[in-house]
């Protein structure tokens, strides 16, 4: 795959503006962090950690010049574009049309981050296979969001666990780059058409549960919560999200686990702050979606960072630095 070089483009602008500008407005009381990850000639990857307590009421429009791909990895917001509502939480992978307008509610407090992936129009028009001038009019971002399941989850955070890499690794992150990127721009199958009413209720499911992550949730109580009842609750859930709720539950568990992971010591505690019911239970499912235990990924995670640690001049490999 031949891709145009983005880096003179990227390098000497501002990071490039995502469904969070609002939040980067001045006079807001959320705290945002906002880190340059990556920028090569493949395209731009940013982390945005956004802190604060909840804003419900959509703040003020803003708007993205550049096509982007964003992958939500903490908390929830409602990006609010067009006539649609999208509930952005790290189930989801969104699609961002360059100079479209938007805005975002942040209805649960704990805030949120997400991965933000800037590209060019031309590699954007190479990897879907469509002319530039086509681009907005891409299924993928016309329809603003698909499902991200935990391949994709675990690729997002993979690069943020790495980002101190040193020179030479910056062949395998453009690897990673690209490898996420076929992952998040791949078509999901076609999903039923829903009413704006039951958009609404879905959203309404979606929040509760983000807002709800570390408890013991009840079906009745999430239906109840909603205003509908829990058959109903359940069926449409299944038919619309191709999942129960559950599982969907799950796996933004265990989306958070992939950023807490490598800063924890205390498995049990997290497994319980996650709201698995043990650590057994906890390691068992993490196991089933990642391949691994949470022990060896945090393991392994810690010793990439310590690889790009660099040594001070003249330390040999295995030598003690006093």
């Amino acid at each position: 795959m031949s891709i145009r070089s983005t880096g003179a483009a990227l390098a000497d602008r501002a990071p490039a503006a995502g469904p969070i500008m609002p939040g980067e407005m001045p006079g807001d009381v959320a705290r945002v962090s906002r880190t340059r990850v990556l920028d090569t000639g493949v395209g731009l990857v940013e982390s945005l950690r956004v802190d604060g307590p909840p804003a419900p009421a959509p703040r003020s429009e803003s708007f993205s010049a550049d096509f982007q791909v964003c992958l939500p990895f903490r908390g929830a917001f409602v990006w609010h574009v067009g006539h649609d509502d999208v509930v952005a939480d790290p189930n989801r992978v969104l699609f961002v049309a360059g100079g479209e307008g938007f805005r975002v509610s942040q209805p649960i407090a704990g805030g949120y981050g997400e991965v933000i992936v800037t590209l060019e129009p031309a590699v954007l028009s190479e990897m879907l296979g469509v002319p530039e001038r086509r681009l907005a009019d891409h299924p993928l971002f016309r329809g603003r969001s698909r499902p991200a399941g935990t391949s994709l989850q675990r690729l997002g955070l993979e690069c943020l666990h790495r980002r101190a890499v040193p020179a030479a690794g910056l062949l395998a992150q453009e690897e990673w780059l690209v490898a996420f990127l076929r992952a998040a721009l791949a078509i999901p199958s076609a999903a039923p058409a829903i009413s704006p009413s039951t958009a609404r209720l879905l959203a309404r499911a979606k929040t509760y549960l983000a807002e709800h992550l570390s408890t013991q949730v009840r079906l009745t109580e999430v239906a109840g919560a909603i205003g509908t009842t829990p058959a109903y609750l359940t069926t449409l859930f299944r038919r619309v999200e191709g999942r129960p709720l559950h599982q969907y539950l799950v796996q933004l568990r265990l989306a958070r686990a992939l950023v807490e992971l490598p800063h924890t010591s205390d498995l049990v505690a997290l497994a319980c702050a996650l709201g698995f019911s043990s650590h057994s239970h906890f390691s068992a499912t993490f196991r089933r979606a990642f391949g691994c235990t949470p022990s060896s990924y945090r393991d392994a995670r810690r010793f990439d960072r310590a690889k790009a640690t660099p040594r001070p001049r003249g330390a040999l490999a295995g030598s003690v630095v006093q």
